[in-house]
Parts: C-alpha cells; sequence; structure tokens
C-alpha cells in the first residue's frame, strides 16, 4: 500500500523566501509502505535539508509517485529542480500563495454552506489543498 504525503522544511522555507519563492514550499512525494517508510523518507531529506517534518499523508492504493505529481502539475506548477541548483534532483516540490489557497477554501466553504467565511490559513490547510489535488480520484461507488 502507497502512502501520499505532503513534508515541509522550515529551513527550506526561509531559503525560498530569499531567493524569491513563496515561502510556502512543500515537498509532496508518495513511499511504498505506511509509517515507517514515510519517517525513513523524511529522515533522508531533500534539497540539502534535513529537517522535513510530516505534514499530512495518506493511504492511495497501488499509486506511484509520478502518478500523483502528474495529477497535482495539472493544478499547480512545481518548482523547476534545474533552474534552483539546491533542488537538484528533488521533484515533487511546489510553491503555493496564500491567495491560491485562500481562494480555493472560500469556494469550498460557501458550497458546503458555511456561514462564516472568515478564517486563517494553516499549514495543515496548505497540505489538504495538495492531497486533494494529488490523490486519485474516488471511485463512483464510494
Amino acid at each position: 500500500m502507497a502512502t501520499l504525503f505532503v513534508a515541509r522544511s522550515a529551513n527550506l522555507s526561509k531559503w525560498a523566501s530569499d531567493v524569491g519563492l513563496p515561502k510556502n514550499i512543500f515537498k509532496v512525494s508518495v513511499v511504498e509502505g505506511g509509517a515507517d517508510a514515510v519517517a525513513a523518507a523524511l529522515a533522508a531529506g531533500w534539497a540539502a535539508e534535513k529537517d522535513w517534518t510530516l505534514v499530512k499523508k495518506v493511504e492511495v492504493g497501488d499509486w506511484t509517485e509520478e502518478e500523483a505529481l502528474e495529477r497535482l502539475s495539472a493544478k499547480e506548477k512545481p518548482v523547476d529542480p534545474n533552474y534552483y541548483p539546491r533542488l537538484k534532483g528533488a521533484a515533487g516540490v511546489y510553491k503555493l500563495t496564500p491567495t491560491t489557497v485562500g481562494n480555493h477554501l472560500i469556494v469550498a466553504r460557501a458550497m458546503a454552506g458555511n456561514e462564516s467565511l472568515d478564517f486563517k490559513l494553516k499549514v495543515a490547510d496548505y497540505a489538504n489543498y495538495l492531497i486533494q489535488f494529488a490523490q486519485p480520484p474516488k471511485a463512483a461507488s464510494e
């Protein structure tokens, strides 16, 4: 069983804001296995950083990382690892703006009938946004 997860690095976020990227930088990845495999991937790190923390994870069946990133890339543009040498080899790094995620939440709350559209974005909101667009579509019977 594969696990789709979203991770965040405080050091990479600081670097991103220094080089002109938004500070909301996240790594989306899929690993085969459960919590132990995710912990091992986080410990290995990406982009020369070892301070990655898990934001959210979900089970996705037999999907591969390539399929999840392809699906997510249809909605959000990933950070090009060839353009930023520090990210060399780190596929699945996405930059998000508060406007994009905020607009998505406003529409979702309005469609759900929530009266209050006043909220403050949290890191979990960014992770939910990424997971929603990266995970496989639900079957019609579910």
